[in-house]
């Protein structure tokens, strides 16, 4: 399982460190894409290939399912670890989450999400001050 929040640099060639322990988890590639929230996703192969069959299978006559399938599927690149742990974080999905230096890498069970820091301190801020009311509606859902 993918959990935990972790501080990290791009350094100058666009690569970012992945933690070992998180690293075990994902196994020896993975794909990244556009995340919600504008954050990038980080998907094992597994996990990558049961959300694009689940995509790909998303009535192609309704909008709000050809944009999230476009999204996701559009954005997305295969990525290796080099010998230190670092992927090469693409222009595009750089620019996509408003990446610059400094990002956090949250594990979100079956993926990670990797933030600029300070958008992620904002999401985060944000989102703690509403969990009550968050929980709640859970709850409402038989959660």
């Amino acid at each position: 399982m993918l959990i935990g929040e972790y501080k990290h640099t791009i350094d100058e060639k666009k690569r970012l460190a992945i933690p070992a322990k998180l690293r075990r988890e994902l196994g020896k590639g993975a794909v990244i894409t556009r995340g919600l929230d504008n954050c990038l996703a980080l998907y094992p192969l597994k996990e990558w290939e049961k959300l694009a069959d689940k995509l790909s299978k998303l009535p192609t006559g309704q909008v709000e399912a050809r944009g999230v399938a476009r999204v996701i599927l559009s954005g997305a690149a295969e990525v290796e670890f080099d010998s230190l742990g670092r992927i090469l974080l693409p222009d595009y999905l750089k620019q996509y989450a408003r990446i610059e230096k400094n990002v956090v890498i949250a594990g979100v069970s079956n993926h990670l999400e990797i933030w600029d820091q300070m958008s992620w301190e904002n999401y985060k801020q944000k989102t703690e001050s509403e969990v009550g009311d968050m929980a709640s509606k859970l709850s409402e859902l038989g959660f």
